[in-house]
C-alpha cells in the first residue's frame, strides 16, 4: 500500500471506531501527539479516544504528500459525538510521519480545541 492508501484507510477505520485496525497502521513504537490528549503511544491514544466517543463522522478534504520526506498531511472535517451525546465539529490536519515500511511512526493532530476541550472535561 502507498501512503495515500494508508491515509484513506486511517480515515475509514477512525470513522468506524476500528481501534485495532487504526493501531495496525502504526509501527510498534508509533506515537500520537494530540492537542487534547497529549503525547501517547498509538494504542493508548486510540483506546482513550474510543472510550470518549459514541460516534464519529469524518469528511476527507484532501491528502497532501511531501515528495522530499516520508511525511503526508490529511485535511478533514471531524464531527465528534462524545459518550455524553455532546457534539462538536471542527477541521483537522493530521501530519503523518512514515517509517521505511510505510508504517506510521508519528501522527501529529492539529485543530482548535476551544470547544472540544470543554466538552471532554465534562465527561
Amino acid at each position: 500500500m502507498n501512503k495515500k492508501e494508508i491515509a484513506r484507510q486511517y480515515i475509514s477505520h477512525l470513522e468506524n471506531g476500528n481501534v485495532g485496525q487504526v493501531v495496525a497502521l502504526f509501527n510498534q513504537n508509533g506515537m500520537v501527539d494530540s492537542p487534547l490528549y497529549g503525547i501517547k503511544k498509538a494504542d493508548e491514544f486510540y483506546r482513550e479516544l474510543n472510550n470518549d466517543t459514541s460516534n464519529s463522522e469524518l469528511h476527507l478534504k484532501g491528502i497532501f504528500e511531501d515528495n522530499e520526506s516520508n511525511d503526508l498531511a490529511i485535511y478533514f472535517t471531524y464531527k465528534w459525538t462524545l459518550k455524553n451525546n455532546q457534539k462538536v465539529e471542527f477541521d483537522v490536519v493530521d501530519i503523518i510521519e512514515f517509517d521505511n515500511q510505510n508504517k506510521i511512526s508519528k501522527l501529529k493532530i492539529i485543530y482548535d480545541t476551544v470547544t472540544s476541550r470543554k466538552l471532554v472535561e465534562q465527561l
